[in-house]
């Protein structure tokens, strides 16, 4: 039960994150970087999919997707994924995408888990990177991932 707590606190301050880190930098005109350059960042789900069991070009239960990322903020980014099926996580994974050197772990992600046996999923992709002892979420992406 208090692992059950812990996640659900855990999935709140990501929430929260979600919605207000979004409203903070709008606030200071978009994504900025010191020295008052503008910066950007964007992800999205790479196409063609690395795997697409039925074919159709969509993120389903059972398929293996990997994201398009770019930002001037940071050399380093990392994106972590999480889906939920009614509100109860049932994926997560985090990878780093990173220009300077060659990342050696997968940046693929097979979406499904002993959690997640089949069925639909709303996912939440973000972007992200460490500044000062911080995280800082620089895009997200949400999906549903089909069944």
């Amino acid at each position: 039960m208090t692992r059950r707590i812990a996640r659900a606190a855990q999935i709140g301050a990501l929430v929260l994150a979600l919605a207000v880190v979004p409203v903070a930098l709008a606030a200071k005109g978009g994504n900025s970087s010191s020295g008052g350059k503008t910066s950007s960042s964007t992800i999205s789900i790479a196409e063609p999919l690395v795997y697409d069991a039925n074919g159709d070009g969509l993120p389903n239960w059972g398929d293996t997707i990997r994201f398009n990322v770019s930002t001037t903020v940071t050399t380093e980014p990392f994106v972590e994924l999480d889906c939920f099926q009614n509100g109860v996580v049932v994926y997560g994974a985090n990878t780093g995408y990173f220009d300077s050197y060659s990342w050696p772990w997968t940046q693929n992600m097979k979406l499904g888990s002993q959690m997640w046996t089949g069925g639909d999923a709303d996912c939440v992709a973000s972007m992200f990177t460490f500044r000062n002892g911080h995280r800082w979420t620089l895009a997200t992406l949400s999906f549903t991932a089909y069944a």
